[in-house]
């Protein structure tokens, strides 16, 4: 199986099954004099983690990472860190019945069609356990970029079709409810859609948005590697994903170009905008204002309702999924659009060390 690694200088490399012994990643790239050790890793997982909530899956695991190389005496030693988790919670009778056939929205028939075999425990390659070698990656991404006081923010901008305010904006409140939401008054809201939801054995779909702040101007490549492109891809790599956008997304569209174009600003000497709708890209480069980006998730498709599919034979047939299922994927994706996104920005401020000589004749000076 190709396509488990992304990244050019920052490279990640995810591995491991829902129902195998364990799951992980390698990270390579990573700049020797890293201040890390487990914690650094573990407070990401543990936003990720199942049965945290009652809108969670409720398989039992804790998630605790292991760091097996490229660390010693607390620091990173510049060569490849690899991480695991165990898996210790598996039931994986709970999905026998489906290697016989093809849960709808699912990627059973797909891969399939592709390898001519599939691991049907849990979806294998394509569970939502796949994210956790993403969400450690992206703790160490995190880590440096903060360093360079860049910071990566993610919460859930909406569930089904309840939005937050951004006047009752906080994150504090985004990171101890249930829903992920900044807003404590919608996140009440979408608590009890869900509980409708979960009632009429049903799931929701949602969205969330990443803001990055002080990321300077002039990080992305003009052609195939811009900002954003990277940004789309790396995010649309997250399973469930179906749509992202950039600043107002699709809502320029319907813009015109007076309304839609940012006007530049000098204050005290420092190039701003007064409007931020390119979302802080331009021409696929970061233009100095906040990076905002948002991934739109669909509903999760394992539902406990009566559906209609096929089986391998081809034969038309009624099934009704079993197992411990998320009735909604929003909240414990939110740490990992944060973490794609600070693997991607991170990549490219590395690579952008190289785009001028001034800097270079710098460096080694």
């Amino acid at each position: 199986m190709a396509g488990s690694t992304y990244g050019n200088i920052f490279k990640i490399t995810t591995w491991g099954e829902s129902h195998g012994d364990a799951l992980g990643v390698v990270v390579d790239g990573c700049p020797a004099g890293l201040e890390l050790n487990e914690f650094d890793i573990q407070r990401f997982l543990d936003r990720r983690k199942p049965g945290s909530s009652q809108f969670a899956t409720q398989r039992s695991e804790a998630d605790r990472v292991e760091i097996l190389s490229g660390i010693f005496e607390g620091k990173t030693t510049g060569t490849p860190i690899s991480m695991l988790v165990r898996n210790t919670s598996q039931r994986s009778s709970d999905y026998s019945e489906i290697a016989s056939y093809y849960r709808p929205g699912h990627a059973d028939y797909t891969f399939d069609q592709k390898y001519g075999f599939r691991d049907y425990r849990g979806g294998g390659r394509s569970s939502g356990r796949e994210t956790i070698g993403r969400v450690a990656a992206g703790a160490i991404a995190s880590k440096i970029l903060s360093e360079l006081g860049v910071t990566v923010t993610a919460y859930t901008e909406s569930i089904g079709d309840i939005h937050i305010s951004r006047e009752n904006f906080s994150l504090d409140e985004a990171r101890s409810n249930q829903t992920g939401m900044p807003d404590k008054a919608a996140s009440e809201k979408a608590e009890k859609y869900l509980k409708e939801c979960m009632q009429k054995l049903d799931s929701a779909g949602g969205v969330v948005e990443c803001t990055v702040h002080n990321l300077p101007a002039g990080i992305g490549e003009p052609v195939f590697d811009k900002l954003d492109a990277n940004l789309g891809k790396a995010v649309m790599s997250i399973g469930a994903v179906k749509a992202f956008e950039i600043g107002d997304g699709t809502a320029a569209a319907r813009a015109n170009g007076s309304s839609n174009n940012d006007a530049f600003h000098i204050d005290n000497g420092i190039v701003t905008k007064m409007t931020n709708h390119s979302g802080g890209v331009l021409g696929g480069i970061s233009d100095g204002s906040d990076l905002i980006l948002r991934a739109y998730f669909k509903p999760t498709p394992s539902i406990f309702q009566e559906q209609q599919t096929i089986n391998r034979a081809g034969e038309n047939i009624t099934i009704q999924i079993k197992g411990r299922h998320d009735p909604i994927i929003v909240p414990r994706a939110v740490v990992v659009v944060e973490a794609m996104t600070a693997v991607t920005i991170l990549d490219l401020l590395l690579q952008n060390m190289t785009s001028r000589l001034d800097k270079i004749k710098k460096f080694y000076r």
